[in-house]
């Protein structure tokens, strides 16, 4: 698919895209014509959004020059607006409008103009945020529906107390001690590795940093550099769970994060020359793309009970922890990944003003049967990063439904994982 959408957009005509002004142009713009002059905007106009907004350029590893012209132009948010507004009138009226490239800049374009009012004071409903800035909705879901699973937990780990406080303190049995836990992610991370390059060819010099940090709203984090390198943090501030070792090696590196942006990389700039790809901007399409697969990835790489079977055999003795109570230990983790959706009713809910963030903290702990901790820094995570929530199960799920589409076989299942991150796919292309 990849190769046909390349060729369908270098086989059609396309008119000029000039900056719609000349105050701080990128140079170079004026030797390009159409839809490549129409990316360096783009990318200009992103990077001076990033002034205002430190955490809205993901990773940038692109030309020089458009960074220079930005910082030196310090546009302000509406004039950004402004030129976004105009740039995507001119793609839209251009004869390349209907290629899978203008559609991707497009959606971009969207999510910065949807960025910048949120950073000027505009809200929308969570829903409607979500499909400015990620291009769907998540389903609502209420408390009925998780109390089947709760019951479910219950039975599982009966005993006295709060529910939640009977999961923590059965899941605490299974945190990594710290003094393990570098051998414990190393060995989860060279597996991914290892069952990713079984089906997929990364470039040669791919590899990525990993730092243990403290103080941060996340669990982990995939810092892109460019030249399909990567610095990937694992925050230590809660007790990591064995379970998450996994996880996070699959997410943030193979097949997930790294692989992801290494292929967009390789495919997409390198050998199609889709500039506005060596820019990831966190509010835009692109991310439930990457969350998705990133979850989707740690299901297909460790298929059936493999995951299983790798961890009991290789995570827990490095670990050292007992794996005798390891079989309910997998029943309940299964059942907790039920709850996920409950995490976007707290930031639906918490966002649009109905609840309190106390109560989003209630919440929580009650339907997601996580600690107060643990749910206070994932209402700091809503409140950063607001209705980016949706990415993780929405996009796993839709991440999934897209690959299985296309059979059983694993082979085959690769095969489209591998399509959907090599090529510039919208969330409605996965429908």
């Amino acid at each position: 698919m990849r190769i046909r959408w390349i060729a369908c957009l270098a086989a059609m005509p396309l008119t000029a895209c000039q900056p719609a002004d000349d105050t701080g142009s990128p140079s170079g713009a004026g030797n390009e014509h159409g839809v490549d002059a129409g990316a360096r905007e783009y990318l200009f106009l992103e990077l001076a959004m990033g002034r205002h907004d430190p955490a809205h350029v993901d990773a940038y590893f692109g030309p020089d020059d458009i960074k220079a012209a930005a910082d030196q132009a310090d546009l302000a948010l509406d004039q950004i607006r402004r030129r976004a507004a105009d740039l995507a009138t001119r793609l839209r009226d251009d004869p390349a409008a209907a290629t899978p490239r203008v559609q991707g800049l497009l959606a971009r374009l969207e999510a910065l103009e949807a960025r910048i009012d949120l950073n000027n004071g505009v809200t929308r409903s969570f829903d409607d945020e979500a499909m400015r800035l990620f291009g769907t909705r998540a389903p609502d879901y209420d408390a009925t529906d998780f109390d089947a699973v709760l019951e479910r937990i219950d039975e599982l780990l009966p005993g006295d107390g709060e529910l939640s406080a009977r999961v923590e303190a059965f899941v605490a049995r299974f945190a990594i001690p710290a003094d393990k836990l570098a051998a414990v992610f190393d060995a989860a991370i060279a597996e991914c590795r290892r069952r990713t390059l079984e089906h997929i060819a990364l470039p040669e010099h791919e590899s990525f940093t990993l730092e243990y940090v403290t103080h941060k709203p996340w669990s982990g984090y995939n810092w892109y550099q460019g030249g399909a390198q990567s610095l990937i943090q694992i925050n230590t501030d809660l007790p990591i769970f064995l379970s998450r070792a996994v996880d996070l090696g699959c997410h943030e590196g193979y097949p997930g994060h790294h692989t992801f942006n290494a292929l967009l990389e390789k495919n997409l700039v390198d050998e199609a020359g889709w500039i506005e790809f060596t820019l990831y901007p966190l509010w835009s399409p692109q991310s439930l793309i990457a969350e998705g697969s990133g979850n989707y990835g740690i299901d297909l790489a460790f298929p059936g009970t493999e995951r299983i079977e790798f961890e009991k055999n290789v995570l827990f003795p490095l670990a050292g922890l007992d794996a005798s109570e390891a079989d309910r230990y997998y029943e309940l983790r299964e059942l907790l990944r039920r709850l996920s959706y409950a995490d976007n009713e707290a930031a639906r809910d918490y966002l649009n003003g109905d609840i309190s963030k106390d109560e989003a903290v209630d919440w929580l702990i009650r339907y997601k049967l996580t600690s107060p901790e643990r749910a206070r820094q994932r209402v700091d995570f809503i409140e950063t990063y607001r209705s980016y929530v949706i990415n993780y199960n929405l996009g796993q799920d839709m991440v999934r439904n897209y690959v299985e589409q296309s059979g059983d076989e694993p082979a085959a299942r690769w095969a489209a994982f591998e399509e959907l991150l090599s090529t510039p796919m919208l969330p409605a292309d996965l429908e």
